[in-house]
């Protein structure tokens, strides 16, 4: 199986191919943001690193929505939501809210939390095993709701 950043060259050729210059100029965009994170690195990436990547600018897309939407520029709205769709075709499924609660319950369990206090702990390791597919807002809400009521 190829690896991720294999993958997005792959897509990026077939996308020069056809000539389809809107998702050539995300896919470039990204590649060269893994290729910078190579460099800084000094070693090629991981496909973990290469997924940490594609969730932040999938995040930044989703910023850059809300906030074309909250001035009234659709075009712009337009634009963002496209290279989010772009990106998120790379990333994991995301987690149901009852399987976001449900690896949430689990690693309260596991760590024996039951107050506020243990919110760090339990927000690092819900983030591990969410391995992408989940938000940290969402995880950090889930984590809220679930010890208030332990």
């Amino acid at each position: 199986m190829a690896s991720l950043q294999e993958q997005l060259q792959a897509d990026l050729v077939s996308a020069m191919k056809a000539r389809d210059k809107a998702r050539l100029s995300v896919l470039r965009m990204v590649s060269a943001r893994v290729k910078d994170a190579a460099i800084e690195k000094r070693a090629p990436l991981e496909d973990a690193e290469v997924q940490r990547l594609l969730m932040t600018y999938a995040k930044q897309r989703e910023d850059g929505l809300e906030e074309a939407r909250r001035a009234g520029r659709e075009d712009l709205a337009e634009q963002e939501q496209f290279e989010l769709e772009v990106v998120r075709a790379y990333l994991p499924e995301p987690l149901g809210d009852s399987d976001l609660q449900a690896l949430v319950d689990a690693v309260v369990q596991e760590l024996g939390a039951s107050t506020m206090k243990d919110m760090g702990r339990v927000m690092k390791a819900a983030i591990e095993r969410a391995e992408g597919r989940a938000d940290g807002n969402r995880i950090s809400a889930a984590v809220k709701s679930r010890l208030a009521r332990a």
